[in-house]
């Protein structure tokens, strides 16, 4: 199970050292430079003999001569074989395939990765690019240094204010990838890249302070490592990559040659430090958990994929190890030892040590780790064992794993071999803790922590709590009305970590990411301090009880805290519940050992709740099998998207005739695009103002940066003409549950299009199945389609038991999964009679009393292996919507089943809930209705206007659409009067008006509270988007009225109708603080 470490090896060490460069590529010396050179190398002689002179002229001791010797010969040793490596890997990357070819035996860590793994592809392609771009890419970091981070050093400290880069020079040896992986199968929505790079380079960069006559610089690197690139989310729009992330999973191989005063850095003791601290600046912006994030588009959420939630919790219980190495030998080895075996545990960044058990070759630790995974697949659990010594410790062996296979296993007990030594095993149990965005098995998780026993000090964690800290306003300042140099210090009990500091300003933007263990929520709180760079000046202070994230949805919070001294603080906090489902998998040790004759236990007593043998020797387990599936927390979370296209109007005639003096039509149709999907509608003969009336449904996903692009064409036989578009953001859309707009097209002279979209979140309850389906009964669309009452997820793990070809070998089965028309494929596994696929589709159901999910498994889409078929009402009888368990298959053996999760969330539609004719009733037992669904449910869309237009009675007004609210930062109320519709005709000319809109606020009747917007000349649908400020209290407001009226403007001898709707709203019956946007019927004069 140990996965092999396929990092590139390139030629450090002393190893490359043999392989430097041949005589034939020296530099041949002038001749006239001999001379030169023997007198140079004479005065160097003489350079060196003057210390011991003036150690004995001034009558120092001779020990300090020769420290400073010591001292001179370490420097220069380790700078020559810096030099060395550096050439050696220079040599190695231009004959890369020479070298290859000619060491083809060599061992496996001494190829490179497109050699070793047969899925690491070789891309010569990319680094000609890179090669032909690397002039470039140095011209962009000179001026970076220069123009940017130069003056800002020089800012930071008076004493740097002369420094300068003197020469900025990348080199000619570029960057190379000398191998790329790909990883697509995990998630559907992003891609996800490791790039093998190696980097040796005769990059020169001279630093200069010239008030200390001081001289540095850096005169070749060497970077060895593997980065990974996600390209997510994917989008359906240019350029099809909302933000490209990148990192070092673990910490790259630097090799760096200074140059100038930076010399006494190669001084031995001194050239670990400095590589340490290089490598740590490093780690904290591209080393996991750090992430350089690089957004493509706008509107994007870039805290959520520069720190995104972990992927889950390992929790590792060392248990014990047997026959390992005995290395406190005596007499020289000739009577053998025993050991003092201790482990270190290393995943990423984060390391842990068990406790020493003396004297023992079979010692038993029973601890119990837990460490953070943030990317699988590519983390690594490496486990080294080492005899403890009071000099130098002895090296007993090392495990690796990547903890992807834990992650697919849930749970993995295994004796693992100890690689790089003759004898050892070590028994681990690892378990995938999942991430859990409801509280409902808090309780059941914390009471199973009580009950576990372990030797580590710290108990089991039963969360984990995300915190993204983002920035502050309006810090108080120093004395003396300076800027503070905030930095943040967040506590949860004993545990506090601390933020970077932003210096010299009162709107720090931290843009930190920190983790907590959490063991009972209900009980621990987040304490926030704001502090100055000195840590003794408090700028604020700030306490989250984290019962407060508990009582929120999906058990997070995102948004502004006042601090307790001045100014407010930005932070989202996520809080998700660590499960271990009980049911996972187990699987059994690959190899099992039987407990040696008089094994140790350590230092015994306390044991971990884990027992994987008996004291007597009892066999380990068998493997069981999972009786529930295990899905990822995002599992069954998207939403659907519906789209009525209702009707165009005012279109282009695009079907002229003579050349364009005689107007004809157009024939027009609609693309729509998202997500990757293309609806398209029929085609309207001869007709500028087209009524489609069809519907679209869609499941998506609530990714940032989607947009759903309209197109209008008109239907041509040779090229279709262009006939406007228009762009909507999906987000605006989810947030605002239901529009029901005219969007206007963009890129034409005219034309508008009427939409009505709304966003159906899912729910699992089916009480309202029955009136969905009478809302359905109702609904009548020219393209025949049927609103959906139903999403069904389904997520297919494995099979068990299935038969054998016909020629007796395993098979490579895949699975088909359909209903009604649409049918899904999983991948084809390798040869097995107990394939797992982990894969998770979605369908959209009309009537799940009627449908049937089929699930058929073929062997590579031929052979038939099995068919399950599954009635969706049996899914309605399930708790909770979710049946969850092994289902027999048909026409196979009798032990073969599938395991299988079916989830059906009901479409929670607020049009099954409201009548579509509710907007025209004002009076009666239909707005008694209307004004109860709406004070039930305030924090949806106002229900008044969710009806088409086009189901407006005839002697309708119109509706007006305002937005209301207060600002309690500028103590005013605003009032912006956005738009109206379905405006009856007015004018002469009897099929248009010219609509304004006037308000005053009740109970003052005087100029003060009067507004009036601008005309809008012929227009039935005008848009004002014009704003108007009261200077009122809070108070205040909620005594006023609304008096609203719509008028025609005519003139002063006109005959013609004035007055056109009026609308009266008592504006404490509005949440003014939150702001209200919503639609509002008008209605006619009355005496």
């Amino acid at each position: 199970m140990p996965s092999v470490d396929g990092s590139p090896s390139m030629g450090t060490g002393s190893e490359a050292a043999d392989s430097a460069l041949p005589e034939e590529m020296q530099p041949p010396k002038p001749p006239g430079q001999h001379a030169v050179t023997v007198l140079w190398s004479f005065g160097k002689f003489l350079a060196t003999l003057l210390p011991v002179y003036l150690a004995g002229y001034f009558g120092f001791s001779i020990s300090l001569v020769l420290f400073g010797l010591m001292v001179y010969i370490g420097w220069k040793h380790s700078r020559n074989e810096k030099v060395m490596r550096l050439r050696s890997a220079m040599y190695l990357l231009e004959n890369e395939r020479a070298y290859t070819t000619a060491r083809a035996f060599m061992s496996k860590q001494e190829l490179p990765p497109w050699v070793n793994f047969p899925d690491v592809e070789k891309v010569e392609w990319m680094n000609k690019i890179l090669q032909q771009a690397w002039p470039f890419v140095g011209q962009y970091l000179e001026k970076l240094l220069v123009e940017t981070i130069a003056p800002a050093i020089r800012a930071s400290n008076t004493h740097l204010q002369t420094l300068s880069f003197t020469k900025v020079n990348l080199g000619e040896k570029a960057m190379k990838v000398v191998g790329v992986k790909a990883h697509t199968e995990h998630d559907k929505r992003q891609v996800l890249l490791d790039l093998y790079i190696s980097y040796a380079g005769d990059v020169e960069i001279n630093v200069e302070i010239k008030k200390y006559f001081c001289k540095a610089g850096v005169k070749g690197i060497q970077l060895h490592g593997k980065l990974r690139v996600i390209l997510e989310p994917l989008i359906g729009d240019v350029p099809l990559v909302g933000a490209i992330t990148m990192f070092f999973i673990r910490r790259p191989k630097l090799d760096i040659n200074w140059t100038g005063l930076t010399n006494m850095l190669d001084i031995p003791g001194l050239n670990a430090m400095s590589d340490t601290m290089i490598m740590d600046a490093i780690a904290s912006y591209l080393v996991l958990p750090n992430r350089l994030t690089i957004p493509l588009v706008a509107d994007l959420h870039v805290a959520q994929l520069r720190s995104p939630l972990p992927r889950g919790v390992v929790r590792i219980h060392l248990l014990e190890a047997e026959e390992l190495t005995a290395k406190d030998t005596v007499i020289k080895g000739i009577i053998d030892g025993k050991s003092d075996p201790y482990a270190v545990l290393r995943v990423g960044t984060q390391t842990f040590t068990s406790h020493t058990v003396d004297s023992n070759l079979n010692p038993q630790w029973r601890e119990m780790f837990e460490v953070i995974v943030h990317e699988v697949p590519g983390q690594e659990l490496e486990v080294e064992v080492f005899d403890k010594d009071q000099n130098q410790d002895d090296f007993l062996g090392r495990v690796k794993m990547d903890l992807d296979v834990v992650h697919k296993a849930r749970v993995l007990d295994e004796w693992l071999k100890l690689k790089d030594v003759t004898s050892g095993s070590i028994h681990l149990r690892l378990e995938w803790l999942s991430l859990l965005s409801s509280a409902d098995r808090l309780s059941e998780v914390i009471q199973r922590n009580r009950n576990m026993t372990c030797k580590t000090g710290d108990p089991p964690s039963a969360a984990i709590l995300s915190v993204y800290l983002d920035r502050a306003q309006d810090l108080p300042r120093k004395k003396g009305n300076k800027d503070p140099s905030p930095m943040v210090q967040l506590s949860v009990q004993d545990t506090t970590k601390e933020s970077r500091i932003c210096y010299l300003t009162s709107d720090p933007v931290w843009e930190d990411a920190f983790t907590f263990y959490i063991q009972d929520p209900r009980k621990q709180e987040l304490d926030i301090h704001v502090k100055d760079d000195d840590r003794a000046l408090s700028l604020g202070s700030l306490t989250i009880p984290l019962t407060r994230l508990l009582a929120s949805p999906d058990l997070s919070m995102d948004q502004w805290f006042q601090l307790d001294i001045s100014g407010r603080i930005y932070i989202n906090a996520v809080l998700r519940v660590l499960y271990l489902n009980e049911d996972a998998s187990l699987i059994s040790p690959v190899s099992p050992h039987p407990p040696s004759p008089g094994a140790g236990h350590g230092d015994g007593g306390t044991t971990s709740e884990v027992a994987p043998r008996e004291v007597g020797g009892a066999p380990k387990p068998e493997p069981t099998r999972p009786q529930q599936t295990t899905p990822d927390s995002d599992f069954a979370s998207e939403g659907v998207l519906r789209i009525h296209l209702v009707e165009a109007s005012n279109l282009i005639a695009k079907d002229n005739f003579i050349g364009g003096m005689v107007k004809g039509k157009s024939d027009p149709y609609v693309k729509i695009r998202v997500a990757g999907v293309t609806f398209r509608s029929h085609t309207i003969k001869e007709n500028l103002n087209p009524s489609w009336n069809e519907l679209y449904e869609i499941i998506l996903t609530q990714l940032p940066g989607q947009e759903i692009q309209f197109e209008l064409f008109d239907k041509d036989l040779d090229q279709d003409d262009f006939l406007g578009r228009f762009k909507l953001n999906l987000r605006e859309i989810i947030s605002t549950q239901f529009t029901d707009e005219w969007y206007t097209l963009n890129d034409v002279k005219s034309g508008r299009v009427h939409l009505v979209m709304e966003w159906l979140p899912t729910v699992s309850e089916s009480a309202r199945l029955n009136q969905i389906l009478q809302y359905q009964a109702q609904q009548q669309y020219q393209n025949k389609a049927v609103p959906s009452a139903a999403v069904l997820f389904v997520y297919l793990e494995r099979a068990h038991g299935l038969p054998l070809k016909k020629n007796g070998k395993e098979p490579k089965v895949g699975a088909e999964i359909s209903l009604r028309a649409m049918s899904y494929k999983t991948k084809v596994c390798e040869r097995s009679t107990s394939p797992r696929w982990d894969e998770a589709f979605h369908f959209l159901v009309r009537d799940p009393k009627e449908e049937l999910l089929i699930v058929k498994l073929s062997h590579s889409w031929g052979q038939a292996m099995g068919t399950v078929v599954l009635p969706l009402r049996e899914v309605l009888s399930e708790q909770g919507l979710v049946l969850d368990r092994w289902l027999n298959l048909n026409g196979a053996l009798p032990e073969s089943q599938i395991l299988l999760r079916a989830t059906l969330k009901m479409l929670n539609t607020q049009l099954a809930v409201c009548p579509s004719g509710v907007s025209s009733d004002t009076t009666g037992e239909g707005s008694e209705e209307r004004d109860h669904v709406i004070h039930r449910r305030d924090t949806e869309p106002n229900l008044r206007h969710r009806s088409p237009l086009s189901q407006l009675g005839g002697q309708s007004p119109g509706q007006v659409k305002l937005q209301i609210g207060y600002s309690t930062e500028e103590n005013r109320l605003f009032i912006t009067v956005l738009s109206c519709r379905g405006l009856p005709a007015c004018g002469s000319a009897k099929d248009s008006s010219d609509p304004y809109v006037s308000f005053i606020l009740l109970p003052d009747k005087n100029r003060t509270t009067k507004r009036k917007t601008i005309t809008k000349k012929r227009d039935l649908n005008p848009e004002f988007n014009e704003r108007f400020d009261f200077d009122f209290t809070l108070e205040e407001c909620m005594q006023r009225r609304l008096d609203l009226t719509v008028k025609n403007n005519v003139s002063f001898m006109s005959r013609e109708r004035e007055l056109i709707g009026k609308l009266q709203l008592d504006l404490d019956q509005i949440d003014l603080e939150n702001g209200d946007t919503q639609w509002y019927d008008l209605v006619e004069e009355t005496n």
